[in-house]
């Protein structure tokens, strides 16, 4: 129809509104989730403000007061609920609005479901994986802080940590910490922290609440958005039985506020007390080396070998003179017993000589061929002998034998 509209042939308002009465009219009735805000009643009719729970857009619901009073509980300002609406446009006005035609309370058990689920979601996308969690600097040069407007958790966040260590620095961004406007704004600070490099850490500080207050750090945008972030992220929601998405995200969980400060921030006097300690520890190492080490030089020096060298040297030459007078004691004495049986075995042969025998006046009568002749039967007259003395011999001529000899 608009096609058929020129400059010179337009459209009444009446009619155009008409139209868009008529194309709203089709969309037919639809269940929203929201959070109620400037919750007023005027008569038969209740007004309010249907807000998403995470980006900034709210819309104008009229709910009839029977409606409203038959919800169970009767919810207030910044409850969480979920409505059948039906889309209206008054022509006469040009305005749009919705009816609601039923209400129902988000309750608790319902809220946890869903958490529940979202948490199984996000695990099994890896963004609770220890391997992805990073370690926090030692000593940040430059502290991110988000956290509410002149909060309790800043307060315990900065005088605990400055107490701990004076000289650190923080960048605060303050930021809504519960409603509709939290996730935005606690998104949008993180994302100017993690974006600034002096920033080497970045907390996340609330006090403690009920579970509809900390509703915003279970956010799946808000969780992504930590997970994304390439800067150290301390969750600090709560007190220790609170458990919000966010902690599981976190690089680093801690129970509250003030123990935020705590893993952030080293404690001066416990690093000086450390450090005295370790300096202490390495005087008694090194003293304990140095000490058996003087100790084993004082026992090598003390060795004959270093204490007095010519002394050794003489013991050696000492050593030497004993093992050649005993060689040659043990050669004399080997020498003489040779001697010794070498003239006994001389004189056993000089009397078993026929030299010696000789001596005493005997003589050997031989023949010619050199037998010895041993009886004088054995000799006839006129055979030729030598008779041998001891030093020289003789040769005779036997004569006739005498018969009666």
């Amino acid at each position: 129809m608009t096609s058929k509209t020129t400059p010179e042939q337009p459209l009444p308002v009446r009619t155009v509104l008409q139209m868009v009465g008529g194309w709203i009219g089709r969309l037919g009735t639809v269940w929203v989730e929201g959070q109620i805000t400037e919750l007023t009643a005027r008569g038969g009719t209740v007004f309010l403000t249907l807000r998403d729970p995470v980006a900034n857009v709210s819309t104008k619901v009229t709910c009839p007061r029977g409606v409203y009073e038959a919800t169970v509980p009767r919810p207030v300002d910044g409850a969480r609920v979920v409505m059948n609406l039906k889309p209206d446009f008054w022509v006469n006005r040009g305005s749009f609005a919705f009816t609601a035609l039923e209400m129902r309370p988000v309750g608790v058990g319902e809220l946890l479901a869903r958490l529940e689920r979202l948490r199984q979601v996000l695990a099994a996308e890896g963004l609770f994986a220890a391997d992805r969690k990073r370690r926090l600097p030692f000593l940040p040069g430059t502290v991110g802080l988000i956290c509410g407007r002149d909060s309790a958790a800043e307060r315990d966040v900065l005088e605990n940590a400055r107490r701990r260590w004076p000289a650190v620095r923080f960048k605060v961004e303050q930021a809504a910490v519960q409603g509709p406007y939290a996730v935005g704004e606690v998104t949008e600070a993180l994302h100017r922290l993690d974006a600034d490099g002096e920033v080497e850490v970045i907390v996340i500080a609330r006090g403690g609440g009920s579970m509809e207050d900390l509703l915003p750090f279970s956010d799946e945008a808000l969780v992504r958005a930590v997970a994304a972030c390439l800067t150290p992220v301390v969750s600090a929601i709560g007190h220790e039985q609170d458990g919000p998405l966010l902690d599981l995200v976190a690089d680093v969980r801690a129970s509250t506020p003030t123990d935020a400060a705590k893993k952030v921030v080293p404690d001066v006097g416990e690093q000086l007390a450390l450090v005295r300690q370790l300096r202490d520890r390495g005087r008694r190492v090194a003293g304990g080396w140095l000490d058996r080490e003087t100790a084993w030089l004082a026992a090598v020096r003390s060795r004959p070998s270093l204490s007095d060298p010519v002394r050794e040297i003489e013991r050696r030459a000492e050593q030497a003179e004993q093992l050649r007078d005993r060689t040659r004691r043990a050669l004399t004495g080997s020498l003489d017993r040779a001697q010794d049986s070498l003239g006994h075995l001389r004189a056993r042969l000089v009397a078993l000589s026929p030299a010696a025998t000789l001596e005493r006046g005997y003589a050997i009568v031989q023949r010619p061929s050199g037998d010895v002749v041993r009886r004088a039967a054995d000799v006839t007259g006129g055979d030729e002998l030598t008779v041998r003395f001891p030093d020289d011999r003789i040769t005779v001529v036997t004569a006739r034998r005498d018969p009666g000899a």
